[in-house]
């Protein structure tokens, strides 16, 4: 593993990296681990470093010989890595969602996957069956004295933050009603108007949609009567057309959504020949919008929102937004069209030159005019984005991000990039050949002033070992502080958060 960079020439897949190593991950994970001491391989553990990382991601890919047909319809699995006095202890757990316990008595599929996967028996077997298993694999967070497991189709599963056990299905005290979209993707104001918060919203979608938009307490404030996981703002907002809305950005005065133009037909979901994702087409001639939510906690409470027209292209994740000289400016990755991979596809074979690479771009809104400008700011394939938690929904200085190895077209993510963005400049550091990365997270380092002091924490697929690594850089120059061997060989995984403070036990 190296930091230093270097052009890398454009070549055929097989010689771009190794497909062996990066399918290796699909496979599923057997055991469930409990406070097991993690192995330091090489460097240190920075004794700062207190608290937890938490990730979901699928878990569970294959049953009774039938193996699903996108890792997305995997069944959720939370890895918990906590760090106290310069040591790290691992565990995991699967979410016993209500599908996940009759799967496993069965030993066989007996839903079908959003993403494609079908019941045993073909499509006859799988017509008009339009049940959807809530799999809590996407993200984990804390909320008060709860870890939520998320899917963004219906209702979080609560989980025992330091056990990682199961609680059940939780409706927030009631604030959600039975099935209710609750986002995978929520955003953490860090104080914006007193005290931070948990904002997060729900889609429910057809010809017109309606988005709910939450922001919760994450701390108890006694005086005020407020405990975390309360709800302190609640709105809804009616917009018309399809919404696929998968994460959305958050500035203090304005919740920022974009409608991707796509069109969904569920006649192949319904006849059981397709899941219900891949129904979803990018529309031609269709135009994209933003939708602007005033927050209710923010300088526009009360006003309708702002549509504006949006670039071409398809966005699943954005980086941050902000407010500047009365525009609203927001980095996300844009892909040129929606990526799926269709019922007779592979997903191990997957031809990544077929795919549209996601590329970070700007768009900046006059929020007078309502006109929007669009400006690329990098030719690297790119995902899994973010700026340091206490700079959301600020004008962040930079940006850490999941690239891929070579500068230019699509391929498995095996780098990660720090990205400057007053000069553009960017750092790489690299677990190519043999390693491919997930999601970084950024870890302010308590008492630092500094944006960009803190740590860098990655999960890597080893692909020499077959095993996952969880790699520790410092955010500043992306070196190389600690490589974690844990004792788990998880599956590329999706989103995860950290929790600081002490140990739990």
């Amino acid at each position: 593993m190296v930091v230093a960079r270097s052009t890398v020439t454009v070549a055929s897949a097989p010689t771009r990296f190794n497909r062996a190593d990066w399918a290796s991950a699909f496979r599923n994970v057997e055991q469930e681990l409990s406070q097991v001491p993690v192995r330091v391989a090489s460097g240190t553990v920075p004794v700062e470093l207190e608290g937890c990382l938490y990730r979901n991601g699928p878990g569970r890919l294959e049953r009774g010989g039938q193996s699903v047909h996108h890792p997305f319809d995997g069944d959720g699995m939370i890895t918990a890595v906590q760090f106290a006095a310069g040591e790290a202890r691992c565990s995991n757990r699967f979410v016993r969602t209500e599908g996940w316990e009759a799967e496993e008595q069965a030993g066989r599929f007996l839903y079908r996957g959003v993403f494609g996967t079908q019941k045993p028996g073909g499509a006859m077997a799988n017509a008009f069956d339009l049940r959807l298993k809530n799999i809590a694999n996407t993200h984990v967070v804390r909320l008060g004295d709860q870890l939520l497991a998320l899917w963004e189709a219906a209702e979080p599963h609560a989980l025992d933050p330091a056990s990682l056990e199961t609680r059940g299905l939780s409706r927030l005290d009631g604030v959600l009603s039975k099935g209710e979209a609750f986002s995978a993707h929520p955003r953490f104001d860090p104080g914006h108007h007193g005290s931070p918060r948990m904002v997060t919203f729900g889609v429910k979608t057809g010809p017109r949609s309606t988005i709910r938009l939450m922001e919760f307490a994450t701390e108890d404030d006694a005086a005020a009567g407020i405990r975390a996981g309360d709800l302190l703002c609640d709105r809804r907002d009616s917009f018309n057309g399809f919404a696929f809305l998968h994460d959305f950005a958050i500035t203090p005065n304005w919740a920022v959504f974009l409608q991707n133009a796509v069109a969904f037909n569920p006649l192949p979901f319904v006849m059981g020949q397709k899941g219900a994702a891949q129904c979803l087409a990018s529309k031609p001639g269709g135009q994209a919008m933003f939708w602007l939510v005033p927050r209710d906690s923010g300088a526009h409470a009360g006003e309708e929102p702002r549509l504006v027209p949006a670039p071409e292209g398809f966005v699943f994740h954005h980086v941050n937004a902000w407010e500047e000289n009365g525009a609203l400016v927001i980095d996300s990755i844009h892909y040129s069209d929606f990526p799926s991979i269709g019922p007779d596809v592979d997903f191990r074979a997957v031809d990544f030159d077929s795919i549209p690479e996601g590329l970070l771009k700007r768009c900046s809104i006059d929020l007078a005019s309502g006109q929007c400008s669009t400006e690329l700011l990098g030719e690297r394939c790119c995902e899994f984005a973010m700026v340091n938690p206490a700079e959301q929904g600020l004008k962040a200085r930079y940006a850490w991000m999941a690239v891929a190895e070579r500068e230019q077209g699509n391929d498995p993510l095996q780098a990660i990039q720090k990205r400057d963005a007053q000069t553009g400049a960017t750092r790489v550091w690299s677990a190519a050949p043999r390693g491919f990365v997930s999601e970084p997270i950024v870890v302010a380092r308590l008492g630092g002033t500094a944006e960009d002091d803190g740590w860098v924490l990655v999960p890597v697929w080893n692909g020499a070992r077959e095993a996952t690594d969880l790699v520790i850089l410092r955010a500043d120059d992306l070196s190389e502080q600690a490589v974690l061997e844990l004792p788990l060989a998880i599956p590329h995984g999706l989103h995860g958060s950290w929790v600081a403070g002490p140990v739990m036990v």
